[in-house]
């Protein structure tokens, strides 16, 4: 069950991946294949971290699987992380591309409309 970690919605022609808590090695698994089996058909997404507390190696790991699958199919991604946050400050750390990272939805979702 990965519905108290991910939640997902529409925004414009972009499949929204909502994720909340604790992203770990306890649950980036479940939360990956419920992103993938989700996102597969999607023209472009967007996933919105702001809401998430904890993100460990694992959860990076998941994000970098995600955007490498969608960049092999030429699907626009970007990552909802605010100005700041547990997400901004370990993708940051761990130099993730900072191409992807957007500080608010709007900015994010204009981004792919471009």
């Amino acid at each position: 069950m990965t519905d108290q970690w991910v939640s997902f919605s529409r925004r414009g022609t972009a499949e929204l991946v909502h994720l909340k808590g604790e992203i770990d090695l306890a649950n980036a698994n479940d939360i990956g294949r419920a992103i993938v089996a989700r996102t597969t058909g999607a023209d472009a997404v967007l996933i919105d971290l702001t809401a998430v507390s904890f993100l460990d190696s694992a959860g990076v790991r998941l994000l970098d699987f995600i955007v490498g699958d969608l960049d092999d199919r030429r699907k626009p991604v970007r990552l909802v992380v605010g100005e700041r946050g547990a997400a901004r400050m370990t993708l940051q750390l761990c130099s993730f591309r900072s191409d992807l990272l957007a500080t608010d939805l709007d900015h994010a979702a204009a981004e792919l409309d471009r």
